[in-house]
């Protein structure tokens, strides 16, 4: 009777679209399920890896491959029988399938076809989201946590885009390995689902190791929370938001041009490829949203924003301060901390990313691949954040804000803050 029950499966199994269970119930009619003879057949089916079953959750779904069998021989025991449990092929079983050959060109396709779980997920290097990142044709976003990509609405069936180019990944991750380097993670369920043609694109970056996924986004994708922190990347923006809204409270204009929270740039991000020459555009656009981005009329009638200077001739020459240097002074003249090392340390990451976006004029290695790249601008990111902060912290003792605070995100205001 097993062989019978197993082709109803794996029928079932490959005709489904996604190598779905067969629930116990479907096979009424062409067994006899209630009777012993069927129930202690689909046992020994489970024991002898011809079959396994899920009988938890989703039951018709195998969310994830590799569970003990022991586990699953306890839960088909303690389970209300027949219930909702569904059966599958097992992995050893579905390894001489020839049903198997049409999933020959679709590396992730043919993992799930193996009795993969949907849910387990494959790791690749991060440069494989270039294509995607640096094509118009292609909605990339993430928060560096969580992504997702899409072809834009305007070439979605369109003529000028191949079909097989048409692709849309609901959801990608990201992960780590125990020297916090960094991966792009998919669960094979999204991965089945591109084209062929980018399936293969993305198993030629494949990475493997013991890598983990980031622990929010393990906790949103696998137990369904909210995540228990913020991107560092996210809290950049929302920081430079609430400094301006900070400024206006105190009847100034708003201390940076631009807040980018809306309109985040798609580069503001820990780096894909880790070559001098990304590293070097990131630096000009960190630089860009934070010395460049200050706005001198926010310190008009409070410090000077011109220096005199005497030459030996007698002449003055008047020269315009750089934006760091008048909001330095605008500190130093409003502000008297007990400790000064935090103000400190605000100035200096100000200047080291000013100073990192104007040395790439000197250098002509802008292709070098260098791996330290990605821990070198994981320091700065987190510096220039703490500086932001310190920022915000700073405006916030402000008698007019302190009496009317604009409302601060709780795990920004927490400093519940992923910086990896």
């Amino acid at each position: 009777m097993i062989e019978e029950i197993y082709t109803a499966v794996e029928e079932k199994y490959f005709s489904s679209g996604d190598f779905n269970g067969m629930p116990i119930y479907g096979l009424e009619g062409v067994f006899d399920i209630n009777g012993e003879t069927f129930k202690a057949s689909v046992r020994k089916g489970i024991e002898d890896d011809i079959l396994t079953a899920r009988v938890d959750g989703n039951p018709h779904i195998r969310v994830f491959s590799n569970i003990p069998k022991d586990k699953i021989l306890e839960a088909f025991d303690a389970s209300e029988y027949p219930g909702h449990i569904c059966l599958y092929p097992h992995e050893k079983r579905l390894t001489n399938s020839n049903r198997l050959a049409e999933y020959s060109q679709s590396p992730y396709e043919l993992e799930l076809a193996r009795g993969a779980g949907q849910l387990d997920y494959r790791t690749f290097d991060l440069s494989v989201l270039e294509y995607y990142r640096n094509d118009p044709r292609y909605s990339y976003e993430t928060d560096f946590i969580h992504g997702q990509i899409s072809i834009t609405d305007e070439f979605f069936e369109s003529d000028s885009v191949p079909e097989h180019d048409q692709i849309l990944l609901q959801t990608f991750g990201f992960a780590y390995d125990d020297d916090l380097n960094r991966y792009v993670a998919v669960f094979l369920r999204y991965l089945g689902n591109l084209s062929p043609e980018h399936q293969r694109v993305w198993a030629a970056k494949e990475v493997k190791g013991s890598i983990k996924l980031h622990p929010d986004y393990y906790a949103s994708s696998i137990l369904g929370s909210w995540g228990s922190r913020m991107s560092i990347f996210r809290a950049f923006t929302q920081e430079l938001k609430i400094i301006n809204e900070m400024s206006v409270l105190i009847g100034k204009p708003a201390l940076f041009r631009n807040s980018y929270d809306e309109e985040t740039p798609k580069e503001f991000g820990f780096l894909l490829r880790p070559t001098q020459s990304e590293f070097n555009n990131f630096m000009l656009l960190l630089d860009k949203m934070m010395s460049d981005n200050i706005n001198k009329k926010f310190f008009e009638n409070d410090v000077e924003l011109e220096s005199e200077k005497e030459r030996e001739d007698g002449k003055i020459i008047v020269n315009q301060k750089g934006t760091i240097q008048i909001l330095e002074d605008w500190i130093n003249k409003y502000f008297r901390p007990a400790d000064p090392e935090p103000i400190e340390n605000m100035m200096k990451a100000f200047r080291k990313v000013r100073q990192l976006r104007q040395k790439p004029a000197h250098k002509v290695n802008a292709d070098a691949f260098d791996q330290e790249l990605f821990k070198q601008q994981r320091n700065i990111v987190i510096n220039a954040y703490d500086a932001v902060r310190t920022l915000r912290l700073i405006l916030a003792n402000h008698p007019s804000v302190k009496e009317n605070p604009p409302k601060i995100n709780d795990r920004l205001y927490k400093g519940e803050i992923w910086d990896i």
